[in-house]
């Protein structure tokens, strides 16, 4: 496989919302109650929604800068790259970077919409979740079809309320939303109870993957206070295999034999030993821990390879190990701006890191999985010839690969800037 052949679909990538997002999607009505930036005392522009303050806004929001600032959240607009927050800008970087399409996750709401399902009204929440992903669907992915895989937040507060909410943007071709890795974590139903069974239905029956992102149960593995910042970061996976090992003992999958959740930016190389291990406690222990799992299923690696999808960035163990997996599961994500990414050296990376592997698998590891997992063609607007890496890149020449921030930040940031602000959703906490 050569690096310019390849077709990039990235599963996991973030927004940091531009400020004028709900200007078009919420009534009138309720306009002075949607979510805002505004700029705090200490000049730090935040998302607010009520008093609830949004997720930091830049969020690592750091493609392009060096690694001494990985560790410094974004306080403004302007010190990340307009496409962090503008969708052309966006298009740009990832032609610059090689890649075709991506599935962008929400950010300054939290990964499963936290802040948005936390507000004190429930219709108002409801209000501003559809415009949020009304925003996303209609105007973000809208703008590059073929570009973007749609992903939605659900009104986790009410299950009624959120299996119509994927039914509803089931139709308007989205089916991708985001999903708690813990419920419980967010005072909300365990995932073992009869609670989400709706939720479930309308996923399983309208083909739509719940997105477990790390981080989504606003909570971290617990740690030492004062363990170093590595240790954080290294032990971020953790994250996701306290999901894989909820999600593989459920006792729902007979109910629901469609329904597929995906593990989101936790790697894969750690999978096939807690697989191993689980499988050893069907086999030791289910005498006394009464395990079942329904008719033609054989255990909790059974649930995994048919249930489950994984995605990586740039693990260099589990490609490795790849005949442990379901090969049709496993997808590749970018993690743009993140510091995780590799952006703009993803296929280069790629290379080093499945480059052992036979094209057919490559190719379903960066694109074909993708794009059947979430019913995704982007081949209807974009010719596969145009598609590939090397392509793009031959159409991002101009594009500066890197960030430049506060008194250097460049014209083209601040005109970003002023379009982003020019019907006045960015606020000082006087005019709020």
């Amino acid at each position: 496989m050569n690096k310019d052949d390849l077709i990039l679909i990235s599963v996991d990538d973030h927004i940091a919302e531009p400020a004028d997002m709900f200007h078009a999607h919420v009534p009138q009505r309720y306009k002075d109650q949607a979510p805002r930036v505004i700029l705090e005392d200490d000049g730090v522009q935040q998302w607010y929604y009520g008093d609830l303050r949004g997720r930091n806004m830049g969020l690592n929001a750091v493609a392009g800068k060096p690694r001494e600032m990985y560790n410094i959240d974004a306080s403004s607009y302007d010190e990340m790259r307009p496409g962090c927050f503008n969708v052309d800008e966006r298009v740009r970087d990832m032609n610059a970077g090689g890649q075709l399409a991506g599935l962008n996750f929400p950010n300054w709401t939290g990964f499963s919409g936290q802040v948005l399902n936390q507000g004190p009204d429930r219709d108002l929440n409801l209000i501003m979740i559809k415009a949020y992903n009304d925003w996303h669907v209609d105007e973000w992915c809208g703008a590059h079809p073929g570009r973007f895989i749609p992903c939605g937040i659900l009104p986790l507060f009410d299950v009624e309320e959120a299996a119509k909410e994927i039914r509803r943007l089931a139709d308007k071709g989205c089916h991708a939303v985001t999903f708690s890795e813990n419920p419980e974590a967010l005072n909300m139903p365990s995932i073992h109870t009869d609670y989400w069974y709706p939720l479930f239905k309308a996923a399983s029956d309208n083909n739509t993957v719940l997105c477990c992102h790390v981080g989504s149960s606003s909570r971290m593995p617990m740690i030492s206070s004062d363990a170093p910042p590595s240790v954080a970061m290294s032990i971020s996976s953790m994250m996701s295999t306290y999901t894989l090992l909820e999600l593989i003992w459920a006792e729902f999958w007979g109910k629901f034999p469609n329904l597929k959740f995906s593990l989101t930016e936790g790697d894969i190389g750690w999978i096939p030993y807690f697989l191993w291990r689980s499988e050893h406690v069907l086999n030791r222990h289910s005498g006394w821990t009464n395990a079942t799992f329904p008719e033609g299923y054989t255990g909790p690696t059974d649930v995994f390879k048919k249930h489950l999808y994984t995605c990586f960035i740039t693990d260099k163990v589990g490609p490795q190990l790849i005949d442990h997996f379901n090969e049709n599961h496993v997808f590749w994500e970018s993690d743009y701006p993140h510091s995780d990414s590799n952006w703009p050296f993803a296929p280069e990376d790629v290379i080093e890191t499945m480059g052992h592997l036979p094209d057919s698998v490559i190719n379903k590891i960066t694109h074909e999985n993708a794009m059947k997992a979430y019913s995704f063609d982007p081949f209807k607007h974009i010719p596969r010839e145009q598609a590939t890496a090397g392509y793009l890149r031959s159409q991002a020449t101009d594009v500066d690969v890197v960030t430049h921030v506060g008194r250097e930040a460049s014209q083209r940031d601040r005109d970003a800037w002023a379009r982003m602000t020019r019907f006045g959703q960015a606020r000082t906490r006087q005019d709020a």
